[in-house]
């Protein structure tokens, strides 16, 4: 019934040659809605209200492609709705089990030529709106194939907001000429239109704090090797962020800026998550709520923690002695694997990496290997180089892991965001998907849905991570703070990040004596491992830490999942402190961390608690960061009341076995 009505609005509208044509898309929960209209000079915008707040304020929408124009000028000729609800079951996401429901729309307009673009909205209960564009083939089915060329589609906030994002930066810079890397300094709460550190926009996700108190994450998924990978480019006069493609120079200049598509075809889509509070930041899920399964696992990845000498030992300890030593380390964990880095295939050579496949075997634990991306678009010479950018080599090396038992590789400096590069991360997975290898990705973009695209996906890095601990005191004194209580609520909020940390060394080096100091507490970097989620996480152990560090630190590092099957929302401000919980079973984490120059007082609500309840607590003991652990009995479960030291952190465990 409603299909019809929408149908005969827009006829009737069209035979007394109204311009306006308006369309109003509300959640089936109520709360956020999303109006997409026909504008004086015939374009198509759409804004977003949330609980009675403006999120969006009319945004642009439309396409630049080969076979023309679909922006302005444009016709709408049919409407559809449509109520979605359905259930999935995911790993390797912030939960296991997630029930969707949304209403669509889907608008069919034609352009001065006749040529027709679709374009396709979701809004879903708890804050979640997406677009996308859809093409069919065109002129009598007669063409096949686009190149879209841009995107008129921008994102309006209201005037007052403030950002909270990370710039995009220029392409074939910094070290071998590995950039983009995603590996930027946030801009932190500025005023909406500030321009960008380079003058290339920012990266997603981006989040914004409304004038009216409300929250705005943008983002997209479902981006694979039929499309590029999108970033805003700074705000224009109007205060518009719009959609900006990849630059000439990223891949080395190797490959086009555009996005070609055969037809029919759909775009990825545009994420806008919103709330009133951050809640609705922080456990969405829309990221996977809008893409399938691209194919099925010939080996399911497991959820895994490993040890990583190249983190604190660095280049030096790529050889069989060292490696061996960490293996032994991850079985007196009790983690998964061991993750060898770069140098291995000169260092420790083949018959050396087989020989340590079957010593870990002997001890339960796994290998993962190191391999660079590169072949023609940086100046990468570790090892090994010139394999994973081949088909040919790609699948000679994986044959040959599948066949001594290396469980999955991390792959390191892409190109950037083309088409090309997109294509690259797809192959790599699909080919590792059929020698049962698991992939992580580093130096390397933002994932757009991939946990739920690719099953052997576990992670990828696109953050400034834990190895900027090792090369910068600045970053250990400046960064790493205020970054731990950003990354919840924009990097981490719609996708896996592999950040490689929790750092039990007070000095970050193979002495633990030398080299740059860890200013924050021990608290602190457990923390981390509750607020960053990952199915995989290399965590930055040593083997001394088995007996300088504190045995509570040590349980607790052999107790903490990797895989959650909920996560919720407690506290916090982006940049200043973060309070996360997480559920594994019956098992809860909460976990707070800051980055504030004083100790704050914090009164918690913890709906998983119920008074009475038996909790373990691991916090700062004093301001010098000493860890003390307790066990303590609820009182009120909504003003659990915790001190929250600068630099400092805790984690509040509610375990079935206390």
């Amino acid at each position: 019934m409603r299909k019809t009505l929408i149908a005969l609005s827009v006829a009737l509208a069209a035979a007394h040659g109204v311009a306006a044509q308006s369309y109003t898309l509300v959640s089936p929960d109520g709360s956020t809605s999303a109006t997409i209209a026909v504008t004086a000079d015939g374009g198509l915008a759409y804004s977003v209200h949330r609980d009675g707040r403006t999120m969006l304020a009319p945004s642009p929408l439309g396409l630049r492609t080969s076979i023309g124009d679909f922006g302005p000028g444009l016709r709408i000729v049919a409407a559809d709705t449509a109520t979605i609800r359905r259930s999935y079951d995911q790993t390797r996401i912030k939960r296991s089990h997630v029930d969707y429901a949304a209403r669509s729309l889907r608008l069919t307009a034609v352009n001065a030529a006749a040529d027709t673009l679709g374009v396709e909205f979701r809004v879903a209960d708890g804050g979640d709106v997406a677009f996308r564009y859809l093409m069919p083939r065109q002129r009598g089915g007669e063409l096949g194939a686009v190149t879209v060329l841009g995107e008129h589609s921008g994102f309006a906030l209201p005037e007052g907001s403030t950002a909270f994002a990370t710039p995009q930066s220029p392409p074939m810079e910094g070290w071998k000429r590995t950039k983009p890397s995603y590996e930027e300094v946030y801009a932190v709460d500025v005023p909406v239109g500030t321009p960008s550190q380079y003058g290339l926009g920012f990266t997603f996700p981006a989040l914004f704090r409304t004038a009216s108190g409300g929250w705005v994450l943008l983002g997209e998924t479902g981006v694979d090797s039929r499309y590029v990978g999108s970033r805003l480019a700074d705000a224009d006069s109007a205060g518009v962020y719009r959609i900006a493609f990849p630059m000439d120079g990223e891949n080395n200049g190797n490959g086009d800026t555009t996005a070609a598509m055969g037809l029919p075809a759909a775009t990825p889509w545009r994420t806008i998550t919103t709330g009133s509070t951050l809640a609705p930041i922080v456990e969405t899920t829309v990221a996977w709520d809008l893409v399938e399964p691209l194919y099925e696992a010939t080996e399911a990845p497991r959820a895994a923690k490993g040890t990583w000498s190249w983190i604190l030992w660095q280049d030096e300890s790529i050889n069989l002695a060292d490696q061996k030593a960490y293996v032994d380390l991850a079985a007196a964990m009790g983690y998964d694997h061991v993750l060898v880095d770069n140098w291995w295939d000169t260092r420790i050579g083949r018959e050396g990496i087989e020989e340590l496949v079957g010593y870990a075997r002997d001890k339960g634990v796994g290998v993962m290997l190191w391999y660079s991306s590169s072949g023609w678009w940086n100046d990468i010479v570790q090892g090994p180089t010139g394999v994973m950018c081949s088909s040919i080599e790609r699948k000679k090396a994986m044959r040959w892991m599948q066949g001594i038992g290396v469980r999955g590789i991390k792959v390191d400096f892409f190109g950037g965001d083309k088409q090309e590069t997109m294509r690259l991360y797809e192959d790599i997975l699909a080919d590792a998907n059929e020698y049962g290898i698991a992939v992580i990705f580093h130096g390397c973009t933002m994932p757009r849905g991939w946990e739920r695209m690719y099953p052997n996906y576990v992670g990828s890095e696109a953050v400034l991570a834990s190895e900027n601990m090792v090369f910068s005191q600045w970053f250990a004194d400046t960064v790493e703070a205020p970054a731990a209580t950003l990354h919840p609520f924009i990097r981490n909020s719609l996708g896996s990040m592999e950040y490689g940390g929790t750092i039990l060394n007070r000095h970050l080096s193979r002495d633990n004596r030398s080299g740059v100091r860890r200013r924050t507490s021990d608290a602190f970097q457990l923390a981390t491992a509750v607020l960053y989620q990952n199915p995989v996480q290399n965590f930055a152990l040593a083997p001394n830490n088995l007996t300088d560090a504190p045995a509570e630190a040590i349980g607790f590092m052999r107790r903490v999942p990797t895989e959650w099957d909920e996560t919720l929302y407690i506290d916090g401000y982006p940049g200043r402190y973060a309070v996360i919980a997480r559920r594994s079973g019956p098992d809860w984490y909460i976990a707070g961390a800051s980055a504030l120059a004083e100790p704050i007082e914090l009164r918690l609500r913890l709906p998983m608690l119920a008074k009475g309840d038996s909790v373990r607590v691991l916090a700062d003991a004093d301001a010098d960061g000493t860890l003390v652990q307790r066990t303590e009995r609820v009182g009120s479960p909504d003003a659990f009341e915790i001190t929250l030291r600068p630099g400092g952190g805790f984690v509040i465990e509610k375990n079935e076995k206390l």
